[in-house]
């Protein structure tokens, strides 16, 4: 556009320098005045528009910086959770070792709970636990539904074990930080 503008001075003023009387002169003025007030219009024009193409193709690279981001962690989370099936299959097993060693304390036998099954769950265990998983005992604890689950509630004389847990039947479990399963609880009401 700036080219054909030039071409446009340069002829008037070709065409002027051939006839040289005063008001082709003046007619050669305004006709540059006006072209390069068109011109800088024009240069303005394409100097927004490169900023408003600028700004687009920022926030589109940003959004997708962050969408590689999001998708590499929600990768890693399901790597890191991909076990959480077998994990709560395991629990059972847990919680069966966890009753014959109560057991075995109240009832002051050690036959119910062996040495070896004491080393069998302290292995399983620490197998678990290297995978990133938590056992959390509520018992004493106020209830709190976004780890327990309420069984039933049963009448406290104390104000203190009033909405506290009172005995627990199964334990929370956390998975990499995540609840995997819920306590299955008694809580105490006045």
């Amino acid at each position: 556009m700036v080219k054909m503008e030039e071409k446009t001075v340069k002829i008037d003023v070709e065409s002027a320098e051939s006839n040289p009387t005063g008001a082709d002169q003046q007619t050669q003025t305004e006709t540059v005045d006006q072209n390069s007030a068109s011109g800088e219009q024009d240069v303005a024009l394409l100097m927004a528009e490169l900023a408003e193409q600028k700004d687009k193709y920022l926030r589109l690279y940003a959004d997708f910086d962050n969408f590689k981001k999001r998708s590499l962690k929600e990768k890693i989370d399901t790597i890191r959770n991909a076990s959480q099936e077998l994990i709560q299959d395991v629990l059972v097993v847990l919680d069966d070792f966890d009753r014959a060693k109560k057991i075995a304390i109240e009832q002051k036998n050690d036959n119910i709970y062996p040495e070896g099954m004491q080393l069998v769950h302290h292995k399983l265990l620490g197998i678990l636990q290297s995978k990133g998983l938590e056992e959390m005992d509520p018992t004493g604890k106020p209830f709190d539904a976004e780890f327990h689950e309420a069984i039933t509630e049963i009448p406290v004389t104390e104000s203190s074990l009033n909405g506290k847990v009172i005995d627990t039947i199964e334990k929370a479990y956390l998975l990499n930080q995540k609840v995997t399963r819920f306590a299955k609880v008694i809580v105490g009401k006045q």
